[in-house]
């Protein structure tokens, strides 16, 4: 088992933890879905996010797989997860110098930057946008993947979350195998791994203009971005780029969600673990602190589901951080 602390030096208070030689596959799984990759099939792998659905990005016939699969709208980019940051002068243009900072500091992590595309992203990647999403994640099967499908003539890998279209995102490989097993074919693969560290997804930031904006919260926040670009952010809503998981409704389980409110015998509750579990509740988790919080919630919507509950009631955390990242998805999973 190995270790990788994710910038500490701004506040990013989890460890990535992965095996090196278990926890799921063997060392040898990478290449093999490396090769079903090359060949036009679609792989499921972890991240220290969520687990992705992944085909080449340069692969029309793939890509268009994803969609099917998912039943994902056309016009919803992808992002491409790339293996290390060099590979970006292949996908983007013009990326400006608080860019280059944002990857030295946080990549491979939970960030996405959206940068102006070059002429090797295609329409059925960027969903015929100017910009194009990037990451390089922090798993070492990912990353493995990732390298394994470059030395095979390969530059990226197109991957939303391995999840039906405005579902909750998977963090397992067993709520993978539950949400997709259906609809894969006998050619596609899974790589198995541990449960995501993050839990939710990666923080996307528009790169395209002169200052940076969040399109979507995550663990890399405001702050952390801030203190990296030495740019404060930008706050303006205007020629706002289409992302993912940017629907008003998103993240949603088949339970309803609520948000608040005293809890009554029989709902699903998910809550700090200060918080008092009513009698005849049952509670779904009980996290500690924020990081837990956003690690636990993606599960306890699937148990939900799983135990056949109606409602879930959800008491949000406070504060800024991932806090602010947890209130998004929450808030999406209840305007259901």
């Amino acid at each position: 088992m190995i270790k990788v602390s994710v910038a500490p030096e701004y506040g990013l208070a989890y460890d990535i933890k992965v095996n090196q030689t278990n926890g799921g596959i063997e060392i040898s799984s990478p290449p093999s879905a490396a090769q079903a990759l090359a060949d036009g099939h679609l792989v499921v792998f972890p991240t220290e996010t969520v687990y992705g659905l992944g085909a080449d990005a340069e692969n029309a016939l793939a890509v268009a797989r994803i969609y099917q699969v998912k039943n994902r709208p056309e016009n919803h980019p992808l992002i491409i997860h790339i293996s290390n940051a060099a590979l970006v002068d292949y996908w983007a243009k013009e990326v400006p110098n608080y860019a280059h900072k944002l990857m030295a500091d946080f990549w491979p992590g939970p960030m996405t930057l959206i940068l102006q595309r070059s002429q090797a992203a295609k329409d059925f990647i960027t969903g015929a946008q100017d910009s194009v999403g990037l990451r390089v994640p922090n798993n070492e099967t990912a990353l493995l993947l990732l390298s394994e499908f470059e030395e095979l003539g390969g530059h990226g890998v197109a991957a939303p979350s391995a999840n039906r279209y405005g579902a909750v995102s998977p963090t397992s490989t067993s709520a993978v195998r539950e949400e997709l097993g259906q609809y894969l074919s006998i050619d596609d693969q899974i790589l198995e791994g541990e449960t995501c560290e993050v839990g939710i997804e990666s923080t996307i930031i528009d790169c395209t203009k002169e200052q940076p904006r969040i399109l979507r919260p995550g663990a890399i926040t405001a702050a952390m971005i801030e203190k990296s670009t030495g740019i404060k952010l930008s706050d303006s809503d205007e020629n706002v780029p289409r992302v993912s998981g940017s629907d008003r409704v998103h993240y949603s389980p088949k339970a309803k969600v609520v948000i608040g409110g005293q809890s009554t015998a029989g709902e699903g509750l998910i809550a700090g673990a200060q918080e008092p579990t009513p009698n005849g509740v049952i509670r779904l988790a009980a996290p500690r602190t924020d990081i837990e919080f956003a690690n636990q919630l993606y599960a306890a919507l699937r148990e939900a589901d799983k135990r056949g509950l109606s409602v879930v009631r959800v008491l949000l955390p406070a504060g800024a951080g991932i806090a602010a990242a947890i209130r998004d998805r929450i808030t999406r999973s209840a305007a259901k």
